[in-house]
């Protein structure tokens, strides 16, 4: 009901924007034009959305990026500087209306990935990016409503928060229900709170919902994605949000949901899109992480559809301090916006603290040494990163920290074949240094279908030269068999968390597994087969070698089955068992001097996995 928008570029923290001339822009979006201005202004102009017996009208702006301030009918109603917490004031219309909405830059440290050199200029365009509405309502309304559900006992909570507003005294009820999303059978239930307020005022009603007997929501293959309405109602108007049911712990052995133990496969997210999502899925993951942003809610409505996991992080990244207090606030807004999805796992406050290799170390002794001695050295305070993650709900793993060797980092990032050394080094990394179980990110970069000419945004092309005398084969050839390597050794290992960083390019090439547009780098398909839950693995691949073969199981039950491989003029079979959640080890495979690969067919009663290795040259 909003009208077609335009926009100026206009000189950050002055009045009103008022230019000579207002451009066609597209809304929401990030309109190229404006990509070198220090701030952006919107424009709207639309008819009294009314109609009936309706009196009021909302506006809600989403993904306000970054800093912004708002006008409506000449007046200035709001400011806003926390992008992924919708922006919505409520109004009375005039029979036309001119919304105007002033957007800057980051004026702090939270501005998150799109605030770096990781993205192209128009990637990071000040703007509405998600969505911009206008609801209409009668004078008495749910103005605004958040729950945020946990388990008990047994049992279930969800707390509500509705805020109510009148253009009337009222002294009344708030009817709160609570039923099975989508074909789902489960029990629904009613409760009321009682809600004063007088004329023109917002009165806040705080509930809590018991929820006997819950369905549970399921990480995919462990069950199903059950989801519920949370509806709140006063006179005819209504307000509802989904939700979901589920236990998160994380014990010696790795993550738990609901009781029942969780794989940790996971793949970073840029700038998440719910196509994204279905990519994850098809590659075997079991989380996403979302690097340093917060994405759009169809992201996680993408996610809890899917039963895919999501660890979130604070949108904070790159060396230097940060205000701890504004941290808080922001990281209370990230839960109050995100909590009530079931697939958030996770929470961590700030990524990539420190650069420990700005240029890359070998594989020789003396710059193992140097590896080791940075890491020693390394200094940085974790103090304010903690205590912003104090301040996340403890019903919510937290990572403060993700973060190079020397970061003491909660989550380490590891880079062995891309930072140091080749993909061959990460068993000794692993063994050299004190990582734990939980690996916030690992990968290499690699080009995508066309060599760029020109320096890319986010992809390293000296550390890319360093590994790779090639063209775009060689190099996705090369980031392919450093994700299979490191994702395989982690999982014969028992790493309880890891994720290959990242799953699509900001640009035209990058640590993506995926091209920009979606298009899959050979990386994809290695990291779909490092992925594989039953995955039969060779330890030390190359030609001439003799290497055990470990069969990885990630599922809840023992798998048996028949592995063929073969390489160059060789071949052989294997029986193999492996009980649940468990590796084994039933033979080696003795790899010819002249073989180019090998292939590996794991025969399982209900299905066939593949797995291939290539070797260089």
């Amino acid at each position: 009901m909003l009208g077609e928008w335009t926009g100026t570029s206009v000189e950050p923290g002055t009045g009103k924007p008022e230019p000579d001339v207002w451009t066609p822009v597209e809304i929401p979006g990030r309109p190229d034009v404006f990509a070198d201005a220090e701030a952006a202004a919107y424009r709207s102009v639309f008819d009294d959305p009314r109609s009936g017996d309706e009196d009021r009208a909302v506006v809600e702006l989403r993904g306000l990026y970054a800093h912004a301030r708002i006008w409506l009918n000449g007046d200035l109603v709001g400011e806003h500087d926390a992008y992924f917490r919708p922006f919505r004031h409520s109004f009375e219309p005039e029979a036309q209306n001119e919304l105007i909405v002033e957007c800057r830059p980051p004026e702090d440290r939270f501005g998150g990935v799109h605030d770096t050199d990781l993205f192209p200029e128009g990637d990071s365009v000040p703007g509405i990016w998600w969505d911009a509405s206008v609801e209409t309502h009668p004078g008495t309304y749910i103005y605004d409503l958040d729950v945020h559900p946990r388990l008990v006992d047994g049992n279930a909570e969800i707390d509500v928060r509705a805020v109510v507003e009148t253009d009337t005294d009222i002294d009344d009820r708030v009817t709160f229900s609570l039923r099975p999303e989508g074909e789902f059978q489960s029990r629904g239930m009613m409760d009321r709170a009682a809600v004063e307020a007088e004329a023109g005022e917002r009165a806040v009603v705080e509930h809590t919902i018991d929820v006997r007997d819950p369905s549970l929501w399921w990480p995919d293959g462990l069950g199903p994605q059950h989801r519920y309405a949370v509806r709140a109602k006063i006179n005819d108007a209504t307000r509802s949000v989904v939700t979901g049911l589920c236990s998160m712990d994380r014990d010696a052995d790795g993550l738990v949901v609901n009781g029942e133990r969780v794989p940790g496969r996971g793949v970073t997210l840029l700038s998440a899109t719910p196509d994204d999502i279905d990519r994850a899925v098809e590659a075997n993951a079991t989380f996403v992480r979302m690097h340093a942003h917060a994405p759009d809610p169809a992201v996680y409505e993408a996610c809890n559809e899917a039963g895919l996991l999501v660890w979130q992080d604070l949108p904070l990244t790159g060396p230097g301090e940060f205000d701890a207090e504004r941290g808080r606030e922001l990281a209370a807004a990230l839960d109050r916006t995100y909590g009530r999805h079931p697939s958030l796992f996770a929470y961590s406050v700030h990524d990539d603290p420190l650069d420990l290799v700005s240029s890359p170390l070998g594989s020789g002794t003396l710059d193992r040494l140097r590896l080791r001695w940075r890491a020693w050295r390394a200094g940085y305070d974790r103090g304010p990163a903690k205590s912003v993650a104090a301040g996340f709900p403890e019903d919510r793993l937290v990572f403060p920290v993700v973060g190079a060797l020397g970061s003491g980092a909660d989550a380490p990032t590891i880079y062995p074949g891309w930072d140091y050394g080749d993909a061959d080094d990460a068993a000794w990394l692993l063994d050299t240094f004190e990582v734990g179980d939980v690996i916030g990110e690992f990968g290499a970069g690699a080009f995508g279908a066309v060599v760029p000419e020109e320096d890319v945004p986010g992809f390293d092309r000296a550390k890319h030269d360093a590994h790779v005398d090639g063209g775009t084969d060689a190099s996705q050839a090369y980031q392919a068999r450093v994700l299979k390597r490191v994702a395989e050794e982690l999982r014969r290992r028992d790493a309880s968390l890891f994720a290959a960083h990242t799953l699509r390019d900001p640009a035209a090439a990058g640590m993506g597994v995926l091209e920009r547009d979606g298009e899959p780098k050979s990386g994809f398909e290695a990291l779909r087969e490092a992925y594989e839950p039953v995955q039969a693995t060779l330890v030390d691949p190359a030609p001439g070698a003799t290497t055990p073969l470990t069969l990885l199981n990630d599922g809840p039950e023992q798998a048996s089955g028949t592995v063929e491989w073969s390489a160059g003029d060789d071949g052989g079979e294997i029986d193999v068992s492996v009980d649940a959640r468990d590796t084994a080890t039933p033979g080696t495979v003795s790899i010819p001097t002249d073989a180019e690969g090998v292939s590996i067919t794991l025969l399982l009663p209900d299905r066939v996995v593949e797995n291939t290795y290539q070797f260089e040259g």
